[in-house]
């Protein structure tokens, strides 16, 4: 018989640890509902200006909930995770954080935009008073224990998972992560009400959030990497209206990718007549970086793609 679990949010931790005690023990088919602080852990409001980036404690941002162990997972097992549900709060914020994000040599000073919407109809958020931005909640980091020992970072995604900002792992989208540790040891953190495919910026509408998930194990199927299966289709709370997309092309790959976003935050300003930050923040919200071509030596395409129907 499945039972249905609560880790409550001061049952966090900042660093990924397969020595660290569980919070709490599952056994395969339970779910959970996880209280998720949002990326600040609890340092920024709906009332914070950008001064508050300054005084931010690096050491207590993008916190963990759990760790979850789950009986009977061990080395070569795959953990399938399914995201049943995510209950928003209706608050969020997007920062530009100096020394972060695909264009920090361009946007070298701090700025803040706090969000406001409706966390039960999920209509889009406004942005100033013409730009309207499509939610579609979702978990930034999700993972398990890796095998080396000691206490590493949250900041980089790893072989098993962590900070990955896939925008589609939302609800119903199934998730394969594989096991390197006896108990596997879950968390999961970093909620957002939206972003785009890049995250240019450095971040998404960073929001709390309840998000329920439920826990299967696939005995000795080693996975490489974490893979997922969605529900449904990813982006038609974006298509509706098309695409504005700029273009980078060249050798390197980061440097395609920022030309491409930077062309767009050139369009999007002049067009829309808003600030270049303001440009860089909804790109990084809502605009997906695709890479387009990868094969003809010896240049390649990264294309950015952001939704009319934000300015519509």
């Amino acid at each position: 018989m499945s039972h249905r679990h609560t880790i409550h949010s001061c049952q966090r931790h900042y660093g990924w640890n397969n020595a660290q005690q569980a919070v709490l023990r599952v056994a395969p088919g339970d779910s959970a509902e996880f209280d998720v602080a949002d990326a600040s852990g609890g340092q920024l409001r709906v009332d914070s200006s950008a001064a508050d980036l300054g005084r931010l404690d690096f050491a207590s941002v993008n916190p963990l909930s759990g760790p979850i162990a789950v009986d009977g997972a061990a080395p070569g097992d795959v953990l399938k995770v399914t995201l049943l549900e995510f209950t928003p709060s209706g608050w969020g914020w997007t920062a530009n954080i100096p020394g972060f994000g695909l264009l920090a040599d361009q946007f070298g000073e701090a700025a803040l935009r706090t969000w406001r919407y409706e966390p039960r109809s999920l209509a889009p958020a406004f942005f100033g008073a013409h730009a309207r931005v499509p939610l579609k909640p979702f978990a930034g980091t999700i993972g398990v224990a890796p095998a080396e020992p000691g206490v590493h970072s949250v900041v980089p995604p790893r072989r098993v998972g962590g900070n990955m900002d896939v925008r589609d792992l939302s609800t119903g989208t199934e998730l394969l992560l594989p096991v390197e540790v006896p108990d596997a040891l879950f968390s999961i953190g970093d909620t957002h009400a939206a972003q785009g495919d890049g995250e240019v910026c450095g971040t998404a509408i960073e929001s709390p959030m309840k998000v329920a998930v439920r826990f299967e194990l696939i005995k000795r199927q080693p996975l490489a990497y974490p893979r997922f299966t969605t529900n449904g289709p990813v982006t038609r709370h974006l298509d509706g209206r098309g695409y504005e997309v700029t273009m980078g092309i060249g050798p390197d790959l980061m440097q395609a990718a920022r030309a491409a976003v930077s062309g767009m935050v050139d369009l999007i300003a002049g067009r829309h007549g808003i600030a270049p930050i303001d440009a860089y923040l909804l790109c990084s919200v809502c605009g997906d970086l695709r890479i387009s071509e990868i094969v003809d030596l010896p240049n390649w395409t990264v294309s950015f793609y952001f939704p009319r129907t934000v300015f519509d």
